[in-house]
């Protein structure tokens, strides 16, 4: 397991070692070297470092060209415009790099040097409610934070907080002890998701119906919140029966996204209740929070309402109840406490960002979170039809992520069924295929913004072949394995002696920079710039495939197996990077 320095930081280093020793005083300045379209990297730091210690810049950057060792590293270096460096890397450093990549596991990212432990708090959906389109990106954004954070080398504790506390469950539960039968299951086989959820929606749909016209049931209902507060026995086993049922549904949902959930990580609002009393006291001794009207509230000078009075956060209602607060401060002294976390991400929709600052600030205060410990909220927009108005059914309701999932997966097979003849894809392989090219299209579409954007959710556009679509990448990977399968026995070989066409060298270099986006993509909670890289990969992976032969007209034998060698490295690449989208990659399309 080595990891291997790119291209950019080795000629980072050099141009830093020039620099030094051509301005000692500007030892450890950093050179600003990125990408260039004049040539593979342009150093843009000398300017401002010569103004500094009043130097011309164009004769520092001479002398520190001059000073830069010839080799195998740079190939051609020449000043431009008031003192700018334009870099050209050997083909022989390019190949050689990859070459060190293709020979590791983790294609020679390396791991971060100050890995730490993460909770991310995603995928929350409600008991005894159903998921709606509202409850994807959660899911999906978290999961792929997820990965790509372990990638690196993070330790990750999920955390699942479903909403499975509060004053609708006195109504569920009293409606359940005087209906005993209305949970029970057709047969004693498993039951799928679709039978745990209707069985939910009736009995809601009948509570309700009941609590609004009855109102001795009404009374009924409300003394029997009180009963699950103070955790009557019977009353909490009927409770754990609707958490069980939802579980059922849920798994069947996110079984449905290709997405892992384990019961362990299911720590729900519930599980912070023998906290809230100690919260409240630990709040209320430091002054963190004061009671005012009798509800315990802490008060922020930024925070005004329409009134222009302060908008308190309410962490105990004066009727002694507590509210969201009480438990997301809960969660936090429970992570950073007990799960020993130093970094707390939320990945909640954007309009519960006033939520979230306040709920920050107060445990800052409170001493929870400091420099050392940090909480960020990962706020993500919201779901739009093709009308560009927030997404709903033609009745006017909420879109049934179930519904929406299927569809995707329909069309999608429809695509795949299309090429399935020419491929030889057996029935089986179409709906398997179909799955993950259906589901990769829903995530892809949603990874591929920039999560505090909204987004507009369009299938057509989604399971498109062109465009910045996961069906585009798949189909490139499933292309560069049908390659290399027409290869048959000729072997897939760096050769770093060769000369590089301009589309080897542009495809070389961006596979290079894999391991620097993954790095960047953890530490900006960006899962989108992953998805822009791995596009921008099959791009470059097409033009070289339509520039440099590779198997038809066969190129001469070193050539071809250095070409195949770059295929190979892509399809890793690529696979990798999808997979930490949470994405498959078939081998045939």
């Amino acid at each position: 397991m080595a990891s291997v320095p790119s291209l950019a930081s080795s000629v980072n280093q050099r141009v830093a070692d020039a620099l030094a020793s051509a301005l000692p005083e500007a030892g450890g300045a950093d050179p600003l070297l990125r990408r260039s379209d004049r040539a593979d990297f342009q150093a843009n730091g000398i300017l401002a470092l010569a103004k500094k210690a009043k130097a011309n810049p164009r004769e520092l950057a001479t002398t520190v060209v001059d000073s830069l060792p010839a080799g195998d590293l740079i190939k051609e270096i020449e000043v431009s415009g008031p003192g700018f460096l334009n870099i050209t890397v050997s083909d022989r450093a390019i190949i050689e790099t990859l070459a060190a990549r293709a020979g590791d596991d983790r294609l020679g990212v390396p791991y971060a040097a100050n890995a730490g432990t993460t909770v991310i708090d995603y995928a929350q959906p409600n008991v005894a409610k159903e998921m709606h389109v509202g409850h994807l990106r959660s899911a999906v954004i978290g999961a792929a934070m997820v990965e790509i954070l372990e990638f690196t080398g993070e330790t990750v504790v999920r955390r699942h907080h479903i909403g499975d506390w509060g004053t609708q469950f006195g109504m569920l539960i009293q409606y359940l002890l005087e209906h005993p039968h209305e949970l029970d299951h057709k047969s004693e086989q498993e039951v799928s998701g679709e039978e745990a959820m209707s069985n939910l929606n009736r009995l809601y749909k009948a509570s309700r119906a009941l609590f609004d016209s009855d109102e001795e049931f009404k009374t009924r209902a409300r003394a029997r919140v009180v009963d699950l507060q103070a955790g009557e026995a019977q009353t909490l086993a009927l409770w754990q029966r609707f958490v069980d049922e939802s579980k059922i549904y849920f798994y069947s949902v996110f079984d449905k996204l290709d997405m892992d959930i384990q019961d362990p990580d299911v720590v729900g609002e519930s599980g912070y209740n023998d906290m809230l009393v100690e919260t409240c006291k630990l709040l209320e001794e430091s002054g963190v929070a004061v009671r005012s009207n009798g509800a315990l509230c802490v008060f922020f000078d930024e925070y005004k309402g329409p009134d222009g009075n302060p908008t308190p956060l309410i962490v105990q209602k004066s009727d002694g109840g507590f509210g969201y607060a009480a438990t997301d401060l809960s969660a936090i002294r429970d992570r950073v406490g007990n799960l020993k976390a130093d970094t707390l991400i939320y990945v909640v929709d954007a309009r519960q960002a006033l939520h979230f600052k306040m709920v920050f600030e107060t445990a800052r205060r409170a001493g929870w979170l400091n420099d050392e410990v940090k909480a960020v909220q990962l706020a993500f927009g919201t779901v739009l039809g093709k009308d560009g108005k927030p997404f709903k059914t033609r009745e006017g309701e909420t879109v049934r992520l179930v519904d929406l999932l299927d569809e995707a997966v329909d069309r999608a097979t429809a695509v795949v069924r299309e090429k399935a003849e020419k491929v030889g894809l057996s029935e089986e392989e179409i709906v398997e295929n179909g799955r993950y090219v259906g589901i990769g299209a829903v995530k892809y579409a949603d990874l591929s913004t920039s999560a505090a954007r909204d987004y507009k959710f369009d299938l057509d556009q989604m399971v498109s072949l062109n465009g910045d679509t996961s069906v585009y990448l798949q189909y490139a990977y499933a292309r560069i394995k049908s390659i290399l399968r027409r290869a048959g026995d000729r072997e897939a070989v760096a050769h770093p002696e060769l000369e590089l066409a301009p589309a080897e060298r542009a495809l070389g270099l961006h596979l290079d920079q894999f391991g620097e986006l993954i790095a960047e993509a953890a530490a900006e909670h960006a899962p989108h710039k992953l998805a822009a890289y791995l596009y921008q990969l099959s791009s470059l992976f097409t033009t070289f495939y339509d520039q440099c032969p590779v198997v038809k007209p066969e190129p001469e034998l070193v050539v071809g197996e250095n070409r195949l060698f770059l295929c190979d490295l892509t399809a890793r690449t690529l696979s990798k990077g999808m997979s930490l989208l949470g994405i498959r990659t078939p081998e045939r399309l």
